[in-house]
């Protein structure tokens, strides 16, 4: 089920909200909670009801190791104040044992599940080109990947990593837990809710008009922006990264357009999940920032994917020593964190050249510094060129191989194969309908007002552009099928 969808906009979200609001009046925060916890893990697993088994797995097992970190499952220790974890103190083997169950379990289920089939065929690959078939594997098991298995572990393991650090206290209820880790709104594709950032909410919110209207707004808005930007960009994305030859001019306009369908898309759901979350009284952080205005590709991850930054920024950059070592260290530390997202956001060397570009990037403009020549360049300049670098690192992140890849950065460089098929695709790709869309959702990149404060005080204007938006949305979403959320495989 996605959030572009008649059943899940009419239907379930009618239902659900009902539900919630009639528990809200009358009975305690967990029956809410447990309300919350069936109709996410009911969302989770219509596509498929086995993912919901991992999901509770994975749910069960930092839930325990949490209370089993600040010793509150022994039975003197089920009734009272939760014990908390000082900051910086010293950990006993048993807490340190939980932590490394929570992290363990988590990755090995990611890890499993997502790069189990690129593991043995990469293996395959190698040796066949080593000429060495005979020590290839022979597997007859092909695993399915969950639906946002990437983010709900990360976000299960923030919670025993907080506890661990002292920066946030383990819940004692059941339920309180497996909503927190099930949330329907941002359960699979984000943006990934570190424990200590909702932990107050969980036990106590407000639930005013105020917000609820304003999580109308959010909804409206993403809506509109994955049905009358995303999808028509990814149709042109289509076409481009789908031809067997390009001519240079229609590569790029492909690319462009791939970068405009990936983040309105991402931006869409990041978009209606906080305003899912209003509407239940949560608030949950900005995922996005604007990102094409970054003058550099340090500034970029600033504004780009805010959750999954800050994640590997707090629990896996500053871990590794962050930029407290040599110069060599930190950027050698960069680029495990990158080459890591990039592997996180799926099972492919595209993905780990991807990562290594943005890597690379980061440890070069931590080398040259503030006072290099090209911070001496005009505002406009450096725009330009860190979104081009942007550009070519989707071709990695959009193309179906590598081969592809490369094939279709060689088209961008003029450096494709010319054929009598390749000016077809201009006739497909620069309609009317589908220019303008692209040249429209290059506007609002870089000319347009943020969700997050277009939706900060609601007038009646704005509420007649929302509405109008949200009615074009619905009409083109009945009208066509093509409405996939495109992080939903991330």
């Amino acid at each position: 089920m996605v959030f572009s969808s008649i059943l899940f906009l009419f239907y379930f979200l009618p239902l659900v909200l009902g539900g919630y609001y009639l528990l809200h009046r009358f009975a305690p925060r967990q029956a809410k909670h447990a309300f919350l916890t069936l109709v996410s893990y009911i969302f989770y697993g219509w596509a498929n009801p086995l993912f919901f088994v991992l999901m509770l797995f994975s749910t069960l097992v930092d839930y325990f190791c949490g209370l089993w970190m600040v010793g509150a499952l022994g039975r003197e220790r089920r009734r009272g104040e939760i014990p908390e974890l000082t900051r910086g103190g010293t950990r006993t083997r048993h807490q340190k044992i939980a932590l490394f169950i929570s992290i363990c379990t988590n990755l090995s289920l990611l890890g499993f599940f997502k790069y189990f089939n690129f593991g043995i065929d990469s293996w395959n690959t190698m040796m066949a080109t080593f000429g060495t078939e005979t020590a290839s594997v022979e597997h007859f098991l092909r695993i399915t990947l969950p639906l946002g298995i990437s983010f709900y572990t990360f976000q299960s393991m923030s919670y025993s990593i907080d506890i661990y650090r002292g920066d946030a206290r383990a819940i004692r209820n059941w339920t309180d837990f497996a909503c927190y880790v099930s949330m329907f709104p941002q359960l699979v594709a984000g943006p990934i809710i570190r424990f200590q950032e909702v932990a107050d909410q969980i036990y106590a919110r407000t639930h005013t008009f105020q917000k609820f209207a304003r999580g109308c707004t959010f909804i409206g808005m993403g809506l509109a922006k994955k049905v009358l930007l995303a999808d028509p960009c990814g149709k042109v994305a289509d076409q481009c990264f789908g031809a067997g030859a390009l001519t240079t001019i229609d590569a790029w306009f492909g690319a462009v357009a791939y970068s405009f369908q990936i983040y309105f898309d991402f931006s869409a759901y990041s978009d209606m999940a906080i305003g899912l979350g209003l509407q239940m009284g949560f608030m949950f952080a900005k995922n996005f920032d604007s990102p094409y205005r970054s003058q550099s590709i340090t500034e970029f991850w600033q504004r780009w994917h805010l959750s999954l930054s800050s994640w590997l920024r707090d629990y896996l950059y500053i871990p590794l020593g962050g930029n407290r070592g040599s110069h060599a260290r930190t950027y050698a530390n960069l680029m495990m964190v990158m080459l890591l997202g990039g592997l996180w956001h799926g099972a492919s060397w595209n993905f780990v050249i991807w990562g290594g570009i943005h890597g690379g990037m980061l440890a070069l403009e931590r080398l040259r510094g503030k006072n290099s020549a090209y911070a001496r360049l005009p505002a406009i300049a450096r725009i330009a060129i860190t979104y081009i670098i942007v550009l070519f690192t989707w071709v990695f992140f959009r193309a179906a191989d590598l081969p592809s890849a490369l094939n279709y950065c060689g088209a961008m460089l003029g450096l494709g194969a010319n054929t009598a098929a390749a000016p077809l695709v201009g006739a497909a790709i620069y309609t009317p309908y589908h220019a303008s869309t692209v040249f429209i959702a290059g506007l609002v990149s870089w000319f347009g007002i943020q969700t997050w404060d277009f939706t900060r005080h609601i007038g009646w204007p704005k509420i007649a552009v929302i509405f109008t938006l949200f009615f074009a949305a619905i009409l083109l979403l009945v009208a066509t099928s093509f409405h996939p959320f495109i992080y939903f495989i991330f």
